[in-house]
């Protein structure tokens, strides 16, 4: 950065830097008319403060959507980063302010800025607001997006025990087994002790022996008594289910994941984990035709999985269920853990 002596203000990518400026008050407080007057008087929308905050910043952060869009109409930088590289847009979803996000957003925000912080999409899972979680994924955000101190959002989502958030992010194909510091989602469960949280990673196959860089499963941060521990030892004792199944392939290296454009509709389904198509490859009354490896049952069973059921028809009507013998069906596909 370049200095100048005369009144010590630093060039940032912006501009000079003050301490504070009424733009900034006018703007965190929400002063409309006071911040629409400093406007058409000339004041500087892109003022930086020492940290690198513009007024832009201050006002997402405070929720503050009138002053946004006014800051936004007269030319504020809607990507501007301060000193820890956040742009407003994070700030936004900090303040849970789905407004302030729809403006942002409207005027070009990036929904996956280059952080190597907190993106926006964890901040929203940190402060909870569902609008917006849902939001930023609807319009592309990164779900694997991974922070260096917090992990993914699903990791935020999760020790901040927000359950929608969750839901939202594992519905959309979160990977509900990743790791920061070999540390998975269902750690953070079980070291909240939230049963309901617990339950959905589960199902949608979060892994209860995963270890984190202690060497410690999700079990070992709960009491032995206590419903989480009872909830794990339910689960450790209880074959995965089809749907388990299915979601737990999504994130397995396949050996046929280069080829991914030979896959039909239904292998696609199965991979992505979506539970309810992939159920539909077997019938309520039928079981698998076979538990061998060239069964759809044969690799989730290998694990000590369940007879496969439920769903549409086995052959016949219904999804192709025939066996391709590099791919395999769709219902392998989706038993493949």
């Amino acid at each position: 950065m370049e200095t100048r002596a005369a009144d010590g203000s630093f060039l940032g990518d912006l501009g000079f830097w003050v301490e504070r400026t009424p733009v900034h008050e006018a703007a965190q407080r929400g002063e409309t008319r006071q911040l629409q007057q400093l406007i058409e008087s000339g004041a500087c929308v892109n003022q930086v403060m020492v940290d690198s905050i513009t007024p832009l910043h201050a006002a997402s952060l405070q929720g503050q959507a009138q002053c946004v869009q006014l800051l936004l109409a007269a030319g504020a930088q809607v990507d501007a980063r301060n000193i820890d590289g956040s742009t407003p847009l994070c700030d936004a979803c900090a303040s849970g302010s789905i407004e302030c996000v729809k403006l942002l957003l409207s005027h070009g925000a990036k929904v996956n800025p280059p952080l190597y912080t907190a993106s926006p999409l964890h901040e929203a899972c940190m402060s909870g607001s569902s609008e917006c979680v849902r939001l930023l994924i609807d319009v592309g955000a990164n779900l694997e997006a991974h922070d260096c101190h917090f992990g993914t959002p699903l990791h935020v989502a999760c020790a901040r025990e927000h359950l929608d958030c969750v839901k939202m992010l594992l519905n959309a194909g979160a990977n509900v087994n990743a790791a920061k510091l070999h540390e998975t989602a269902l750690h953070h469960a079980a070291k909240v002790k939230n049963v309901d949280l617990i339950e959905m990673l589960i199902q949608f196959g979060g892994n209860i022996y995963a270890r984190d860089n202690r060497g410690r499963k999700p079990s070992d941060y709960t009491w032995s008594s206590s419903a989480p521990a009872k909830c794990l030892e339910h689960y450790e004792k209880t074959p995965l289910s089809l749907s388990q199944l299915c979601r737990l392939s999504l994130f397995t290296d396949l050996p046929w994941r280069d080829r991914q454009e030979r896959l039909s509709q239904e292998h696609k389904g199965a991979r992505r984990g979506w539970g309810s198509r992939a159920l539909m490859l077997i019938p309520h009354d039928q079981e698998a035709p076979s538990l061998i490896p060239s069964s759809p049952g044969g690799p989730g069973c290998s694990r000590g999985g369940p007879v496969l059921k439920r769903g549409g028809a086995l052959g016949g009507g219904g999804p192709d269920c025939s066996l391709d013998a590099t791919l395999g069906t769709a219902c392998h596909l989706g038993a493949v853990f």
